[in-house]
């Protein structure tokens, strides 16, 4: 995992693990700022695609973790990084923060940001290699795909929606829509 370097104010490579250096009691107070940029992320990424498209109701998702709501952590991109992010997660929770935006043509977007809560079990080396050899997911925050294999590292997971770990809250996005006069199923 790669520390951030304070004195460039960036990540020192696209797949950074940022050291906040909080106290749990500060992280608590930083997760309000997390929720924030996810949600700013989200309409960014809404607004950008609703240029192109303005009659088009449009849809925006941002998604970070923390480790013990200490740590930023990102997409690992390499084995090494993987092994390096599920060691640090043995028995520890990541705070994951998903931003949504439903951009609307005729009035306000819709914002919001889901907190999921993992808690990883106490993970061997043997098992982080035969988990990452059997399903690879270096594109994938904290390194665990939890629709996939990756759930059998895992001692609980807590939320309001249960697919917002996979990126899109897909729960809150169906109440987003309605409020915009979808109607489902």
């Amino acid at each position: 995992m790669t520390k951030y370097d304070s004195s460039a104010h960036e990540p020192t490579s696209p797949h950074s693990c940022l050291d906040l250096g909080l106290s749990a009691r500060t992280a608590r107070a930083f997760a309000p700022a997390l929720r924030g940029l996810r949600r700013r992320l989200s309409i960014e990424k809404a607004s950008a695609v609703a240029v192109r498209y303005p009659d088009a109701l449009v849809i925006g998702s941002d998604q970070t973790a923390t480790i013990d709501g200490r740590a930023v952590i990102g997409k690992p991109g390499t084995h090494e990084r993987a092994v390096a992010q599920l060691r640090a997660a043995s028995g520890k929770t990541l705070h994951f923060y998903s931003g949504l935006c439903v951009w609307r043509p005729d009035g306000a977007p819709l914002v919001d940001c889901i907190e999921t809560r993992v808690t990883f079990r106490r993970l061997s080396d043997d098992e982080i290699e035969r988990y990452l050899i059997a399903e690879t997911p270096y594109d994938c925050a904290g390194s665990a795909k939890s629709e996939g294999l990756g759930v059998s590292l895992l001692d609980a997971q807590d939320g309001p929606d249960p697919s917002a770990l996979v990126g899109l809250p897909l729960i809150r996005l169906c109440a987003m829509l309605r409020e915009c006069g979808l109607t489902f199923p």
